[in-house]
């Protein structure tokens, strides 16, 4: 069984050269268009299979073409990343669209707009007070 150092760097490397094949070498114009960027790898303890999860400043429903994209594209990846980067077995790639950083985002506006409705319920007491 693989420790974790090495799924780590094993993880860490290949987020670097994907990050560098989306920039440069994939001709996708939805790809290059919007800020793609990769914010978690999950990779198989056996290093068979990676799970990319990607984050873009797109709607939503593009950000769901850009995920179909890149898995039609992900062989192409596969190969050119057994090019750049010497293991014995290049992983099988899947790409998600990263859902955890919408949900924190609307976390953090509900959080906002309770503290909102509390300093505006704290000034009318205020003003009923005086």
């Amino acid at each position: 069984m693989p420790n974790n150092y090495r799924l780590a760097k094993v993880s860490s490397l290949l987020k670097k050269e994907i990050t560098l094949i989306l920039q440069n070498d994939l001709e996708n114009d939805l790809v290059r268009d919007h800020f793609v960027n990769i914010s978690k790898i999950d990779l198989s303890g056996d290093l068979q299979h990676c799970k990319i999860y990607i984050t873009s400043t797109a709607q939503e429903k593009v950000r769901r073409e850009i995920v179909e994209n890149l898995n039609t594209a992900k062989s192409f990846i596969r190969h050119t990343l057994g090019k750049r980067i010497e293991m014995r077995r290049v992983p099988e790639i899947i790409f998600k669209d990263d859902v955890f950083l919408d949900k924190g985002l609307s976390v953090l506006k509900l959080l906002d707009e309770l503290k909102n409705k509390n300093q505006n319920d704290n000034f009318e007491d205020k003003d009923a007070n005086s």
